[in-house]
């Protein structure tokens, strides 16, 4: 009798408790609500993580990808953000499109349509990236580069009328 054994690898999943995967956005967590960040959880993250980066985009902006979240050098002992995490906090935050530190919600034009929001987290091979203060997402993106081994991603939708 042959036996077989089937093993099933852990998905590495990001979570946002506040919608579900592709719903909507609560306003709680836009530019029409109080513009919170919304809690973020992960799960079977790579063993080998040595730390996390946080990328939250806008993919169908007027002028192209726009940029809510930039967070990098999250340690690999953190696997959440509060809802309405502020710079300070775990990681390290670079300069969104909105010139600042830290979360912008959605905010698309109105009359724009329905805009897609990807949460993507980067499970990165060091423990710290460099990435020179006041940097913005070309910046990071060329600091991860090469570090990257696994990434999950979530995404919600909003629209302003």
């Amino acid at each position: 009798m042959i036996h077989s054994i089937l093993f099933f690898a852990m998905a590495f999943r990001l979570i946002v408790p506040a919608f579900p995967d592709g719903a909507t956005i609560p306003a709680l967590h836009t530019c029409d609500g109080a513009d919170l960040s919304p809690a973020i959880e992960w799960r079977e993250a790579p063993a080998e993580a040595k730390s996390f980066a946080l990328i939250v985009d806008d993919p169908d902006a007027p002028g192209g990808v726009w940029n809510h979240w930039l967070l990098y050098n999250i340690p690999a002992s953190v696997h959440s953000l509060a809802q309405g995490w502020k710079p300070g906090a775990d990681g390290v935050s670079a300069i969104n499109d909105f010139g600042q530190r830290g979360y912008n919600g959605p905010c698309p034009p109105k009359g724009h349509g329905t805009h897609r929001y990807y949460f993507k987290l980067y499970a990165i091979d060091v423990p710290e990236i460099q990435v020179a203060k006041g940097s913005k997402r070309a910046q990071l993106d060329q600091a991860i580069h090469g570090h990257v081994f696994a990434q999950a991603r979530y995404m919600g939708r909003y629209e302003r009328k």
